[in-house]
């Protein structure tokens, strides 16, 4: 792919990759959503992307090499997308990313018992994640079932805060 750098600032090239919204908003929903299809992208995440601008964003983070698509061996008109290395790699950027916004923005607490999970898991629970995704996606490496999974205890995590809660509101 031929692209049209304005500066050989990391910074800067990075945001021309992942900076805009959406394109974060998919990889977070692929990394700890497992969302794989554009029919999950599309109705899963709570922000509510159009399905032009997912078809958009996801043919450009193709381009970039952070995502591959294939067909879908259970569906014959579904494709499946996956994670690239390069992606897989942001895991500790969105951890730390997460760990800001509970520092700093009035974020929710079931939303935000994932980052503060992995806050706390640091870097070893970072790699195990990568790893977890490398299996899920790259075929590196053995699937560990959901309940062993980095994503399955974050799931868990989220799980109890909205099970706790509802109880909490309960008469």
């Amino acid at each position: 792919m031929a692209m049209d750098l304005r500066s050989g600032c990391p910074i800067n090239l990075s945001l021309e990759v992942f900076g805009d919204r959406w394109s974060l908003i998919i990889l977070r929903d692929m990394i700890f959503g497992g969302k794989r299809h554009f029919r999950e992208l599309l109705t899963a995440s709570i922000e509510g992307i159009a399905s032009n601008i997912l078809a958009d964003r996801l043919k450009r983070l193709m381009e970039f090499g952070m995502l591959t698509k294939a067909d879908d061996p259970t569906h014959k008109q579904k494709a499946i997308y996956s994670l690239t290395e390069k992606s897989i790699a942001l895991v500790p950027i969105m951890a730390q990313l997460g760990a800001w916004g509970r520092a700093w923005l009035p974020v929710s607490e079931e939303l935000s018992i994932r980052a503060e999970l992995l806050e706390d898991g640091g870097p070893a629970m970072w790699e195990a994640f990568m790893a977890d995704l490398r299996a899920e996606h790259l075929g590196i490496g053995k699937v560990r079932p959901m309940d062993e999974s980095v994503r399955g205890r974050l799931q868990a995590g989220y799980e109890a805060v909205v099970l706790r809660k509802a109880g909490a509101a309960s008469p």
